[in-house]
């Protein structure tokens, strides 16, 4: 009764089997083909529907030629990754017969499959404006993800030349830096999974990827992100404010708010930061991943993605100037073992002294050497001696070769790479010095003066006059305490070739000459991206800044035969942050001005008398 009462089976046959029905095609008979087709496209077409013709057309790649891409399109087209596993199974084995058939369809396979390592796109009507984003609500986006990833791996086994194929499609696909947060997050994670599985890919989507970031970084200069910060920050404050007294809330809900402010507290105000904070994080992660087995550094592993990163640095952040965040994946991967930051201090120096190079690549490379010594933590002192004593030694054969020739005069354009790394030693010594006079006083002393500081600041070139302010006066001040050499007379006739011009026509306006001629920067200055910096910030050393008793100490030179552990208090005191920061009148070299070093972190424009 019940068999008798039950409905028959619904059939997914019409016609005959798929190879009658191509079969009829060829001969011009379309009836069935298009039934076939509206079939497939079918948003409601069952799982046993489906499953029944995935079986028949894996078994009938042979017909899909070029001539049947229109149909091979539909089926590319199903949304197979939201169906029964039986499906999604079936289809993975018609993907692979596919591609190992007919080859011709092995780019539309790719760009399917690549298609979905972003969250599908959900519709949103306001208004009668379609808001279409990313639907960060889909329970099942990791595991759909995973079966992308085996779908490609499936390709490839396949089609052993898929990875020359893939690279144009995930370029092609990368998404624009305005769209979602979680929608950039997916893309670039799925993309570093790739490399793990087709390593052969490793450079070049690290080189997409990181591309991607610097375009992120130079969108967002730092002080507007510490502009849109400082406004949220107020607007809160404002909030809290009016809030305040308003209601008398259960302790249960205060815990509730403070998930919630926590939570805030971790995003960025700015968008493009916001998302470059993401996508930093992601990075980082990846990195320590690849170097990391077991929760032990893999040596190997480590060199290899060291050196792919190595070739990205110089193709693209080398000659970026100014970029503030990108460039600290370099610092990361340097933290792991002492020989990786000595590889890169040596890469950075050969840069520098190659006068085939660039001017600009060579100044940049000193900027880099100076901010790395003064910035890693992990860098050992003896570390920090050894590179002093090469970029000195350079500097002093540069003047040497400058005094045999007719160009022994103070010019930017002709001794740039010179007046970089005068820079990059003075800032060194700014951040270093403690302990380089740590232990023995005398013998560090001893070591600072066989560098001889004041044949270089004496030279021709008046290297005083071209390198930045802050870190000139703040040399100035150290080299005088230790009575290494005096800077001041230098300084005091530099700043008078600097008079301040008046504007006629324009209602008095100064005109303040260029306080940054080398147009130098510091690449490892304060990261000040919320979450990625909680990765940085445990290596990283902070300026502390000079409170009222460090400068006048400054003034106070060593007495000569004073205790040989006697130590000095310049840099005194936890201050990463810039509170309570002493001001000192800027002189008329700086007036007007903020350079690149004086954000949160780092050595303020400070100016420190010198004696009468």
């Amino acid at each position: 009764d019940e068999f008798i009462s039950s409905p028959p089976r619904k059939t997914v046959r019409f016609g005959g089997t798929l190879s009658e029905i191509l079969l009829k095609y060829e001969k011009g008979d379309t009836t069935d083909f298009e039934l076939l087709k509206h079939q497939l496209s079918d948003p409601d077409i069952k799982d046993a529907q489906l499953l029944n013709w995935l079986h028949e057309f894996r078994a009938s790649v042979t017909y899909l030629t070029k001539e049947l891409e229109q149909l091979v399109n539909i089926l590319l087209k199903l949304p197979w990754l939201r169906r029964s596993r039986e499906v999604v199974e079936e289809y993975l084995g018609f993907l692979g017969n596919l591609v190992s058939a007919q080859t011709v369809h092995l780019r539309p396979c790719l760009r399917m499959i690549v298609s979905q390592f972003v969250p599908p796109r959900i519709t949103i009507r306001e208004d009668d404006v379609d808001i279409s984003d990313s639907d960060d609500d889909d329970e099942n986006i990791s595991e759909n993800f995973n079966t992308c990833h085996r779908a490609l791996q499936t390709v490839a086994r396949y089609v052993p030349s898929t990875p020359q194929f893939l690279m144009p499609i995930l370029v092609e696909f990368f998404p624009f830096i305005n769209k979602s947060e979680r929608t950039l997050e997916c893309y670039v994670h799925n993309l570093l999974r790739v490399t793990v599985y087709l390593p052969t890919l490793r450079l070049q989507i690290l080189e997409l990827i990181i591309e991607k970031l610097l375009k992120l970084d130079v969108s967002t200069p730092q002080q507007d992100i510490e502009d849109a910060e400082e406004t949220a920050n107020n607007c809160a404050n404002e909030e809290k404010s009016t809030e305040e007294g308003l209601f008398d809330m259960e302790e249960d809900e205060d815990r509730k708010g403070d998930k919630v402010v926590s939570a805030s507290i971790e995003r960025m105000a700015h968008p493009l930061a916001e998302r470059l904070d993401i996508l930093m994080t992601i990075l980082f992660s990846y990195i320590k991943d690849v170097c990391h087995v077991d929760g032990k550094l893999d040596i190997s592993n480590t060199k290899d993605l060291y050196r792919d990163l190595v070739s990205v640095f110089d193709k693209l952040i080398l000659p970026t100037h100014a970029s503030c965040h990108v460039q600290y994946f370099m610092f990361y991967i340097c933290s792991f073992k002492l020989g990786l930051a000595e590889a890169f201090l040596d890469h950075l120096w050969k840069k520098l002294q190659d006068p085939n190079n660039p001017s600009v690549i060579r100044q940049t490379a000193g900027s880099y050497i100076g901010s790395f010594l003064a910035r890693a933590k992990f860098i050992p002192i003896i570390t920090v001696k050894a590179c002093l004593d090469l970029l000195v030694n350079w500097l002093h054969k540069y003047i040497d070769n400058q005094d045999t020739g007719g160009n022994a005069y103070c010019d930017v354009a002709l001794h740039g790479p010179f007046y970089s790394t005068c820079q990059a030693v003075f800032y060194t010594l700014i951040f270093r010095h403690k302990q380089l006079l740590d232990g023995s006083l005398r013998k560090g002393l001893s070591y600072l003066q066989s560098l001889n500081f004041e044949r270089i600041v004496m030279c021709q070139l008046n290297p005083l006059k071209i390198c930045i302010p802050s870190v000139v006066n703040l040399f100035a001040a150290i080299t005088r305490k230790y009575q290494l050499v005096f800077c001041y007379t230098i300084i005091e006739r530099n700043n008078r070739q600097f008079i301040p011009v008046v504007r006629s026509g324009t209602g008095g306006d100064l005109v303040q000459t260029c306080t940054n001629p080398l147009d130098s920067f510091f690449p490892f200055d304060p990261y000040i991206l919320k979450r990625s910096k909680k990765t940085i910030d445990p290596m990283y050393q902070f300026w502390e800044e000079l409170s009222a008793e460090d400068l006048e100490d400054l003034k106070k030179p060593i007495k000569k035969g004073s205790s040989e552990d006697e130590d000095d208090d310049f840099l005194k005191g936890e201050t990463p942050q810039n509170d309570g920061v002493v001001g000192i009148a800027p002189n008329s070299y700086e007036s007007n001005t903020r350079s690149p070093v004086s954000s949160i972190g780092s050595p303020a424009d400070c100016y420190v008398p010198y004696p009468l």
